[in-house]
């Protein structure tokens, strides 16, 4: 009898079996790992955008509102507002300000700080 070399078909259906079973797992890590970077943008996006106004309204006289600086484009989706909370004492004016960004519609991030009044 001659002997036969090569593969027969189960061997070669349960490589095909491992093999599908490793390239899902691979496309599901890549799938989250893209997510995350997704977010990890987003929020670092937000956050750069949030020290931006923030630094701008101070650069402002001191107001009890503020309108937010311009987005530039390159940001398209993002949007800023800008609240304020006046605390006043006997010896000092101070201003809460609080600048939240919202990516879609959707809050990313806040950001607050403090102004006084340089006038009292």
């Amino acid at each position: 009898m001659k002997s036969k070399k090569g593969f027969s078909l189960i061997e070669v259906v349960i490589a095909l079996g491992l093999l599908g079973i490793i390239a899902a797992s691979i496309l599901g890590a890549l799938g989250t790992a893209a997510k995350a970077l997704f977010i990890t943008d987003e929020r670092e996006t937000a956050r750069n955008l949030a020290e931006s106004q923030m630094e701008y309204v101070k650069e402002l006289d001191y107001a009890f509102t503020y309108d937010p600086a311009a987005i530039p484009n390159e940001y398209t989706g993002y949007s800023a507002t800008i609240t304020t909370d006046n605390i006043a004492s006997m010896a000092s004016n101070i201003q809460k300000i609080m600048v939240t960004i919202s990516h879609q519609g959707k809050v990313v991030t806040r950001l607050e700080d403090y102004k006084r009044c340089s006038g009292n």
